[in-house]
Formats: structure tokens, C-alpha cells, sequence
């Protein structure tokens, strides 16, 4: 809305302050001798003293106009100091960097080109701050540039054009308008010591590009850039967890990183986690085969194994444990699953036991405690008193076949199966596994007896049932372990040290660490593997641990009772694989911490890699334990809150002594 002047009605003058020994003064308007003239078209012009040359300052020949054209009017000037470079409030990408560098070279070459511009204080000005291009022509001065001089300074308010004169008016008050923002800034960055700062609203420092509706041009793509953190969460995850997806509806989704068809950069991010986004033409897609490796959108193909796993390699616990059918469980298993050496725990528990507790249950509920909300029990088994029990976490649990087992009794005459074996079978993408944990005759002469139990064991064991194998070319009808492309068999083998007791007392006393070769020299087992008379193919991790048979309950001496046995290496896991080096031992090791039996546990912690497989297999499609599941995790968070209650009350609780 404008007067009959031709004048806005609500224009004001800008004005702009200077800092001396620590305080903002004013210059009067009588001391700069200036005047505003109005001429006969209603336009209003500033006069200076003389002309301008192209080099003079800007704080010599900055001069605004005026709010009404008043006859002798004073106007105030100033002379401030040469302002720094105006902090920017939004951070600019590349793109926009670059495009501001390149405005304000042409800006330049068109102010000292340009031969229509003949106003004295125009040169001046384009030498301070050249600003973007607008987006309208009605109004030079954007109102992004109008609202931050407002802010800026307390006197300072709107500079709005009153029309075209012969001096360039109205170019003049457009850069105006740009100095003044950027004076502003220079006030916001300093501090005064005889006044309150004043602060200012955050608002652009200049004015956005213009948008094009093509969704390929330049601009659109800046703006509607993603946010950093949503741009590829591939590379987040990666650094975070160290995996890596790449699907394929992953990097279609970001191939450039900058816009997904039509939705909005909010809808983008609602739309983001961990997961791989998955594009809604993938799902209708029925193109891939049914036992194909390489299709697209195979649960179990080539893809979605290297979405979980880039190096297509997977860790697994194996634990075998002689609990000597003690009713007393340990009170805590952290130790024992979950050792401090390793980073990071495995993708798959699998634990044998032999003389198992009394009550196979509450084994399973605290074996579920320990590992917590990430792991499901996929299966268990049992043979008498022979307990095998594979946990696996629970976002993998959609890649496994059904699972299968099968017993074999070593021991016909007891009653009670306590020798035997207990094997686990399931397919896990494209790799099977077989799992076998053993208890075999005892007695410290008794080799050929437990070499019988090897030779029945592979016999008898009739595994796979319906789930096909993976390389029937390679497999043996005789040998259940050549029908597999990973075999793990760990339990109490009973193969002893042929040794008098003084001798392998002698030999752990002087190496109490873990220097343990001169006991493995006499290892019935490790003789009877080296002549190929038992655990054919197969192979052991380097033993550095202390035998873990046979101690006496609750202490860490070996047996002290009057029959003395040698202490020996009782339980063992060994393993063989189809292909060469697809099996790596990383740890393997026992855990001296638990005392309930006259065994100690003993470990091993496997790499093992992993190959696609086809949709065609019986699936276990997420089966699991559920009930194991949430008595284990309701266990959990009781004992925590009991914990933490029971702290509560020492703190609180005062011992007062009486001396």
C-alpha cells in the first residue's frame, strides 16, 4: 500500500551504528551535511558532498532514504568499520557454494561493464556485497533480505524502492538492503561493553535459489537433498555395525542419493531403519525360479545371504560340558557363553551336554536367560541323559530348514542311556550342518572300546531325513559326517593321558599358564586322529588350556580322592567341512570359573562360511521356542530388578560398630 507520493507508507530508514571505546553512537545527521532533494517525478535521490569515484568505501558513501520526501529534512549517516564476512545461518551445500562464487564474479563483471550504471555510489556498493538473483523483478530487494535488517539493528526496518531515478535508486536501495543484513550480522558478532547485546532472530542469509518444476534441474535437487544421515545407510551401517546390504531394491532406491520419485523428503525418512527399504514393484514381482541361487527375491539366494552376511561368513559357539548329573546349576553362565576375549557374541550357540541335570528345563530357561532377547532356541534334543541345545539369534531364524535329529545308544545293557550320541541337522541358506555330541566308554585303557563308539556313531546316525543334500556326489551311505558341509562333534570323548599322575603333576606345576605340549604328547586322542583310526577328516584347534577332567566339586585341584585319576582331556570339539578352509577355529578354550561338576566346560568359537541356497527345501519358516522364549526373558528382568533391589538396600542399610 503506497501514499499519493508514490512513497510506501510504512518505509522507514535504515540506520546503522558504529562502535567506539565500547559503545554504539549515533553520528547526527547535521555533522555529515547531506540533503534530500525531491524531484518533480516523486522519486527521492541522495546527494552527497561530491562525486564518487569507484574505489570509495562503502562506509563513506552509504546513504538510505528517507522514510516521507520532507523539505529539510535531516538524515543521519554514519561511517562504521569495514564489517567482517557475515556468518551464513544455514549451512549451503557444494552446489550452492560453487553458485554463489560464480554469481558474485558476474556481478562484478556487469557493475564495472555496465554502462547505464552511472549513479556516483553504485560502484561502491557492488563492491561490497553483490547479491543473488531475485525472484521477481517487482521487487529487487527479497523480503528474506527485508525481515533480517529488521532483525539486525533496533532502528533499522524495511528499505523498500520508490521507482526508477536517473542515479540508480532503486538499484541502490536493493544492495541497501544487502549491507544492511550483513551489518547486522557483524553487530550480532560482537560484544559490547557498554550495552546488552542484542540478539537477532536466525533467519537466511540470503535468498533461496528459484525452484524449477523440472525434477531434474540443479536446484530441486539441492533443496530436496537428503538429510546426511538418511543419504546411504549403507555406509552408516557399515561403520556401526559392520555389515553392509545391498539389495537390489536398495540401490535403486539410491542410486543417485537425492530423490525417490514422487515422495517428500519426510516420507523418505519415515520409511528408513536398519532394514533394507524394499520398493513396492520388487514385491509384486513373481519373477525369480523356485530353486533358483541367483533370482532375485530368494529368501535363501545369493542376495539376501550377502544383505546379512557381506562376507558370507557366519560364528558359531560350540560348548561341550560333562555336568555329572548335579541338580545344582551355576548361579551365573556369563562366563561360560559369553567370554570377554571376543568383541561380539556369535550368530549361533550350540551346547551338548552329558550326565545332564535332573531337570532338562530349567537348563534350556537359564541357557535363554543368559543369552538374552537377541537369541531364540531353534531346537533341542535329548538322549537320555545327552542334552543338545542350538540357539540362534532371532533375525536369522526365517534362513534355516526344518531341523532333524537322530540318537544312536552305545550302550545297550543300561538302563539308563548315558553313552551314546545325539545329532542336530538343519540347513542354514545353502550350508548344512550336522551337529553330534558324544559320550563315550570310559576308563583310562579302554581306546578300542571308544574307536566302537566312533564306527557305530557314523553308522547309525540316519541323518538327513527330508531335507536334500546339499552335494549328494560327495556323500557316503556308511558315514553320516561325508553327508554334510559342516560337522561339528564335541563331547566327552574319554580319551585320556598315558601317564602316571606324579608325571602330569610335575609337568602342570611348572607350567601353571597354558604351556601345556608336553601333556599333549601322551593325548590318547591326538595319537589315535594322527593314525586315522578315528575322526576321519576331521580337525582340532590348538589346545592351550589346563585338562579339564578330573577336578574336585567346587575347588580348582584336581582329584584328591584315593583313587587319583590323571587328570586329562577328556572333552573335546572337533570339526571337518566339504570345502577346504570354510571352517576357521578362532578360540577354543575352557572355563575354569564354573566348579558344580568334576568337568569343566569347554569351548570353541568358528567362522564358518556360508553359500546361497534355493527356496525349494523344507523351510522352518521361524519356528522357535516361544514359550522357552518369554519364560527365559520374564527370568531375566526379575533377577535384574531383584539385583538392583537388593543394592538398594545396602546402600540404604548402617552397620554402627562399638569399639
Amino acid at each position: 500500500m503506497s501514499t499519493p507520493n508514490g512513497f510506501p507508507q510504512h518505509s522507514r530508514v535504515c540506520v546503522t551504528r558504529t562502535m567506539e571505546g565500547g559503545a554504539v553512537q549515533d553520528l547526527q545527521a547535521k555533522k555529515a551535511g547531506k540533503a534530500v532533494k525531491k524531484d518533480s517525478a516523486g522519486d527521492a535521490a541522495i546527494l552527497g558532498e561530491g562525486p564518487l569515484s569507484a574505489g570509495t568505501p562503502v562506509s563513506e558513501t552509504l546513504k538510505l532514504l528517507p522514510e516521507e520526501p520532507k523539505a529539510n529534512m535531516k538524515i543521519k549517516s554514519m561511517t562504521p568499520r569495514p564489517p567482517r564476512k557475515p556468518r551464513l545461518e544455514r549451512a549451503a551445500s557444494l552446489d550452492e557454494k560453487s553458485w554463489r562464487r560464480w554469481r558474485r564474479f558476474r556481478t562484478s563483471q556487469e557493475s564495472l561493464t555496465d554502462p547505464n550504471d552511472t549513479s556516483s555510489s553504485n560502484g561502491s556498493l557492488q563492491e561490497a556485497s553483490p547479491s543473488p538473483p531475485n525472484r521477481s523483478r517487482e521487487s529487487p530487494c527479497h523480503p528474506c533480505c527485508q525481515q533480517n535488517s529488521l532483525q539486525s539493528s533496533p532502528d533499522a526496518s524495511e528499505a523498500s524502492p520508490v521507482g526508477k531515478s536517473r542515479g540508480g535508486t532503486s538499484e541502490l536501495g536493493k544492495r541497501a538492503c544487502d549491507i544492511s543484513s550483513a551489518f547486522g550480522g557483524f553487530l550480532r558478532g560482537k560484544a559490547f561493553a557498554g550495552g546488552k547485546p542484542r540478539l537477532s532472530q536466525i533467519m537466511p542469509a540470503r535468498p533461496l535459489p528459484p525452484m524449477d518444476l523440472n525434477v531434474a534441474s540443479h536446484s530441486l535437487r539441492t533443496a530436496n537433498r537428503i538429510d546426511s544421515d538418511c543419504l546411504d545407510y549403507q555406509h552408516y551401517s557399515q561403520h556401526k555395525f559392520g555389515r553392509v546390504s545391498s539389495s537390489l531394491s536398495d540401490t535403486r532406491l539410491h542410486g543417485n542419493g537425492l530423490l525417490y520419485d514422487n515422495c517428500s523428503t519426510d516420507s523418505m525418512k519415515s520409511t528408513f531403519s536398519l532394514l533394507t527399504p524394499i520398493r513396492a514393484k520388487d514385491v509384486r514381482s513373481r519373477s525369480y525360479l523356485e530353486g533358483s541361487l541367483l533370482a532375485s527375491g530368494a529368501l535363501l539366494g545369493a542376495e539376501e545371504l550377502s544383505r546379512y552376511f557381506p562376507d558370507r561368513n557366519v560364528g558359531i559357539f560350540v560348548a561341550t560340558w560333562n555336568m555329572q548329573g548335579q541338580k545344582e546349576l551355576p548361579v551365573n553362565l556369563d562366563d561360560f557363553l559369553l567370554p570377554t576375549d571376543p568383541d561380539y557374541a556369535q550368530d549361533m550357540y550350540v551346547i551338548g551336554v552329558q550326565e545332564g541335570c535332573p531337570d532338562r528345563r530349567e537348563w534350556e530357561i537359564r541357557l535363554q536367560e543368559t543369552l538374552g532377547p537377541h537369541y531364540v532356541l531353534l531346537y533341542s534334543a535329548a538322549h537320555g541323559v545327552l542334552y543338545m541345545s542350538v540357539f540362534i539369534r532371532r533375525d536369522l531364524i526365517w534362513f534355516c530348514s526344518e531341523v532333524e535329529y537322530a540318537t544312536v545308544t552305545t550302550r545297550i545293557v543300561s538302563q539308563i542311556k548315558t553313552k551314546g550320541a545325539l545329532g542336530i541337522c538343519f540347513t542354514f541358506f545353502g550350508t548344512s550342518f550336522l551337529f553330534i555330541t558324544s559320550h563315550f566308554t570310559s576308563g583310562d585303557s579302554k581306546v578300542n572300546e571308544r574307536k566302537l563308539d566312533y564306527n557305530k556313531t557314523i553308522q547309525a546316525l540316519t541323518l538327513p531325513k527330508n531335507v536334500p543334500d546339499t552335494n549328494p556326489y560327495r556323500s557316503s551311505s556308511s558315514d553320516v559326517t561325508t553327508r554334510f558341509d559342516e560337522v561339528f562333534w564335541f563331547g566327552d570323548f574319554n580319551f585320556r593321558l598315558n601317564k602316571d599322575r606324579e608325571t602330569v603333576d610335575s609337568i602342570l606345576n611348572q607350567n601353571p599358564d597354558t604351556d601345556v605340549s608336553k601333556l599333549l604328547v601322551y593325548d590318547q586322542l591326538t595319537s589315535e586322529m594322527s593314525r586315522g583310526s578315528i575322526f576321519k577328516g576331521f580337525q582340532e584347534a590348538d589346545i592351550n588350556f589346563r585338562p579339564s577332567y578330573k577336578f574336585d566339586i567346587g575347588k580348582d585341584s584336581y582329584d584328591t580322592t584315593s583313587k587319583q585319576r590323571t587328570p586329562s582331556y577328556t572333552d573335546r570339539v572337533v570339526f571337518r567341512s566339504r570345502y577346504k578352509d570354510d571352517i576357521q577355529a578362532v578360540k577354543y578354550s575352557s572355563c575354569p570359573v564354573i566348579k558344580t561338576s568334576d568337568h569343566r566346560p569347554v569351548f570353541a568359537l568358528f567362522r564358518v562360511k556360508v553359500r546361497p541356497g534355493r527356496d525349494n527345501i523344507p523351510l522352518a519358516a521361524g519356528q522357535f521356542d516361544r514359550e522357552l522364549y518369554l519364560i527365559g526373558i520374564k527370568r531375566r528382568i526379575t533377577r535384574e530388578l531383584q539385583k538392583r533391589r537388593e543394592q538398594k538396600d545396602q546402600k540404604s542399610s548402617s552397620i554402627c560398630s562399638i569399639s
